[in-house]
């Protein structure tokens, strides 16, 4: 099955799920934060986004914060993620469930879209717990609630925490109620994303994956297409 075959089988869906990581935003230059590129100050990211972490020394968690946000403040959403807000307003039923802390598919215009790891552009209230945005550049340290003043912290899953249960069920509930799952720029090896396909197939549906490089997951799924998000997403919508 090609990339033309793949287009069709999409517009003729009654609904398509979404799972995309780190392979869409890379194409936006955004770093992974981790391996070398990841380190800052010499911590590695595990180091600091943990809540024992941020207990410890919350001002050391913010500055990193800070940092990532600076970098990430001067990215643009790319073509992939202009695509898929394309297919959200073409379909019927749509669903986006991303890995990316980002938020460019938000900034691409992306609404049906559930954000498991958080959003590097959210702050919560560790007080009162708050979700509010802040897109703040650089961001003060220590910032505070505006409604009980108590220390907010960044709106992401850190390491030895779990998913909210609101978003695991929008997830759940998507890949069980999706005709296609297609799997974007991530390996699917990270629980809980490492069941979304299986459950995807479970019920019914057709598992297409575009990745750089092939993934763990590549003889699992029904299709998978190698190549750079930028490139291949665009190809899915309908031709002009």
């Amino acid at each position: 099955m090609n990339i033309i075959d793949i287009r069709e089988k999409i517009a003729n869906a009654h609904s398509v799920t979404v799972l995309s990581g780190a392979g869409i935003s890379a194409d936006s230059g955004v770093p992974t934060f981790r391996g070398a590129e990841g380190l800052w100050k010499n911590f590695r990211p595990e180091e600091l986004a943990s809540p024992d972490a941020f207990e410890r020394d919350p001002k050391l968690v913010w500055e990193w914060y800070n940092w990532r946000r600076e970098l990430l403040s001067t990215k643009k959403p790319n073509a992939a993620h202009g695509a898929l807000v394309e297919l959200e307003k073409i379909l019927n039923n749509f669903w986006l469930i991303t890995q990316n802390v980002d938020g460019l598919h938000r900034a691409a215009g992306s609404n049906n879209v559930t954000e498991i790891h958080g959003n590097i552009w959210k702050v919560r209230c560790t007080t009162c717990g708050s979700v509010t945005s802040n897109h703040d550049v650089p961001i003060e340290i220590l910032p505070s609630c505006q409604r009980c003043q108590g220390l907010l912290r960044p709106h992401i899953v850190w390491f030895g925490e779990s998913l909210t249960q609101e978003d695991l069920d929008a997830s759940f509930r998507a890949l069980r109620n999706c005709d296609i799952l297609l799997i974007i720029g991530t390996s699917g090896m990270v629980y809980p994303a490492a069941s979304f396909a299986p459950i995807a197939k479970e019920h019914g549906a057709f598992v297409i994956e575009l990745n750089l490089d092939q993934t763990p997951n590549s003889d699992l799924v029904d299709v998978s297409v190698q190549g750079r998000a930028k490139d291949l997403v665009p190809l899915l919508l309908p031709a002009q």
